[in-house]
């Protein structure tokens, strides 16, 4: 009973526990496991990602939007406008950690777990833009007995 008592304390001095805490703290206050796409503050400085994240917003309609809230007020903007014109619902969270190049500026999240092997904008959108096959003609098709004789 004093084992509870001295738990229930502690927790109360301290708050409760978070898992992967590392992780929330990256991923503006979200898990890994949640995000569909990401843009470090460098990709959202780009001009030309601005339409590689319109392409996502409609490939995820159901996705909310984190933005990071120590970007510049002008980057911020020019995003929340992206994100409001594709009807798209956004947070802005403003994490601990000091803003750099490499620090996640925009996120697009679920409620649950997706898994997305890879949620890096440009590696997931560039790389089909650059996948273009060349048309080709139908081939025509032979019958059956056409094999015989």
């Amino acid at each position: 009973m004093t084992d509870n008592l001295q738990q229930r304390i502690d927790q109360s001095a301290s708050g409760t526990p978070l898992v992967k805490p590392d992780e929330q703290a990256m991923y503006l206050g979200t898990f890994r496991e949640r995000c569909y796409v990401s843009m470090t503050v460098k990709q959202m400085k780009k001009e030309t990602n601005k339409t590689l994240l319109t392409r996502a917003l409609t490939a995820y309609p159901e996705a909310k939007v984190l933005i990071n809230g120590n970007l510049p007020t002008s980057l911020q903007s020019n995003y929340i406008q992206i994100v409001t014109t594709n009807k798209h619902a956004f947070t802005i969270v403003t994490p601990k950690q000091p803003l750099n190049d490499d620090a996640i500026g925009l996120l697009l999240v679920s409620d649950q777990a997706v898994h997305e092997e890879i949620i890096d904008l440009e590696e997931k959108f560039q790389k089909n833009e650059s996948k273009v096959t060349p048309h080709k003609e139908p081939k025509e098709k032979k019958g059956f007995w056409s094999k015989w004789f």
